[in-house]
């Protein structure tokens, strides 16, 4: 009996160092999906022997993956403990692989901006900064070492964490633990998609749909408002008191859709791209029609 496969220290330091470079070949169509093949080189070398399980393996990593770069170690250090057992004859097909792929890089997408850019970068930052600024030496050489001491730390020991925890997923595979995790998975991920498409999606309609003249009072009279900053200040006051800024109340189409169901459009949207992606329409088509038929709708007033 063959000896069973196994990635050992060197083979998973191999990888690490090179997801460093994840964001190397980021492009609009599929993202990191070029540094994360290359980042997984080393372990498809070791696992396959063959050609063809080689330019296999790699092309199932070609799939779309996008998250942020340094929370990406936990995935790897799944899916080369996912690959590893595959090599070895567990009954790891290409769907439960990218499953977990792309049901962990949504939640842990929304970790790594406030952890890493928001709290950990700034305080490092200020820290070097308030030291360059009395002419220490020390500032520049704190900030460029300890976030990269931080940063590549964080990155192996979650690698090895993901590697571990995925070896122990893989050795239930019969009774469906994989499936329960994957699923699990790729429903915190569509949740967290879902409520932040409100956020990331913008599209609003400008045909107007009323325009309605206010009474004398309802509304701010500009020109009997004192000069310079006493006008401001009154201003101010007239519009906190719920006077408008117009004599003109104008809704528009926009308003009515924020009225019965704000976000709606966005939503429509981005499930229609769904639905397209689904239909096996590339990408780069996608965001060229949404640039064309944004430039339309804008000449004709559309939005």
């Amino acid at each position: 009996m063959a000896d069973k496969l196994k990635l050992s220290k060197k083979d998973r330091i191999s990888v690490w160092w090179r997801s460093t470079f994840i964001q190397g070949s980021w492009n609009y169509e599929r993202m990191q999906n070029g540094g994360w093949v290359f980042s997984m080189i080393p372990a498809i070398k070791k696992l396959y022997t063959s050609k063809e399980d080689r330019a296999a393996a790699l092309k199932r990593h070609l799939e779309f993956f996008n998250t942020h770069p340094y929370v990406a170690s936990p995935i790897i250090g799944v899916t080369l403990a996912l690959e590893e057992e595959r090599a070895n004859g567990a009954p790891v097909d290409d769907v439960a692989i990218q499953g977990v792929k792309v049901g962990m890089m949504g939640p842990l997408a929304g970790i790594g901006d406030p952890v890493f850019w928001f709290t950990i970068k700034p305080i490092l930052g200020a820290l070097a900064a308030s030291l360059a600024m009395t002419g220490n030496i020390l500032g520049p050489i704190i900030y460029f070492v300890g976030w990269n001491i931080i940063r590549m730390a964080f990155m192996w020991y979650t690698q090895e964490f993901g590697y571990k925890a995925g070896t122990r997923i893989t050795d239930d595979l019969s009774g469906g633990l994989l499936q329960d995790i994957t699923k699990g998975a790729s429903i915190l991920g569509m949740f967290i998609l879902g409520a932040l498409v409100n956020r990331w999606v913008s599209i609003k309609f400008t045909p107007i749909v009323s325009s309605v003249k206010l009474d004398k009072g309802a509304y701010i009279d500009w020109g009997n408002l004192p000069s310079g900053a006493q006008g401001i200040k009154a201003a101010l006051q007239q519009q906190a008191s719920g006077l408008s800024l117009d004599a003109t109340k104008i809704t528009t189409l926009q308003n009515n859709l924020d009225s019965l169901i704000p976000g709606l459009a966005a939503l429509a949207l981005t499930l229609l791209c769904m639905w397209l992606l689904k239909r096996k329409v590339s990408p780069i088509i996608l965001i060229l029609g949404l640039f064309v038929v944004g430039v339309v709708f804008h000449l004709i007033n559309l939005m």
